[in-house]
């Protein structure tokens, strides 16, 4: 990554202008008068605003496939064999066929219009990494928390975390196959998630589905940052 896009992105929270001459991060704002809007729309020489998310969840909830599926370059992952030695730690009934993990994050990168960039970090799923958790979400303008509807208690510290850190955040369900299919509010109720917080039914495989996951968060992010 280059490194003044890495600086911008990992510096502070909120929207930042990624560029050769970017070097600090703040919120993001539109020029209020008209014909310079109208300038600044159809200008395609300015720096696009790169925007950090994170992608969270419980282990093997499908983080690692949301960012393969919509990244646009390959992604960077940190997957490792599972071993019999996290058989202990590992709960593997839902996901029997599952033989790698995350231990560190995954990277990811999508262009939703020529000037605004996400940059994705997928969180490891495991208690014994969530000390990096602090590392991974620093500077970020919110998450998406991805949920399981077989074991949605899986989801419950990730949500914990960024209503105790104060992180914008959007619920998203990713229905497995063969599962039985559960209504958003449903699942709102069962995770006493507040009424403001969207909650979405997705697909992480589908490329469109995630897509609308990360746009709800970028939506609801902006709806909630200060004045």
């Amino acid at each position: 990554m280059d490194s003044a896009v890495s600086d911008s992105v990992t510096s502070g929270p909120g929207f930042a202008t990624a560029g050769p001459d970017a070097t600090t991060a703040g919120p993001f704002e539109l020029p209020e008068d008209e014909g310079q809007l109208r300038a600044w729309q159809t200008d395609r020489t300015r720096a696009p605003i790169a925007t950090k998310i994170v992608v969270a969840g419980g282990f093997g909830v499908g983080k690692t496939t949301l960012v393969t599926a919509v990244s646009e370059i390959t992604p960077l992952q940190t997957e490792a064999l599972m071993t019999q030695a996290g058989a202990d730690t590992d709960d593997l009934s839902a996901t029997p066929d599952k033989t790698t993990t995350t231990v560190a994050m995954d990277f990811g990168r999508i262009t939703l219009d020529d000037d605004l960039v996400l940059y994705l970090f997928g969180t490891p799923g495991q208690q014994r990494f969530w000390f990096m958790w602090d590392d991974l979400v620093r500077g970020a303008i919110g998450a998406v928390v991805l949920a399981d509807t077989r074991r949605l208690t899986d989801c419950f510290p990730a949500l914990d975390y960024f209503e105790s850190c104060g992180i914008p955040y959007v619920v998203a369900v990713n229905h497995f196959e063969g599962t039985e299919r559960y209504e958003a509010e449903d699942v709102r109720e069962a995770l006493t998630v507040p009424a403001h917080i969207p909650v979405l039914i997705m697909d992480a495989r589908q490329r469109i589905s995630a897509i609308e996951s990360l746009l709800a968060l970028v939506g609801h992010a902006l709806d909630v940052a200060p004045e």
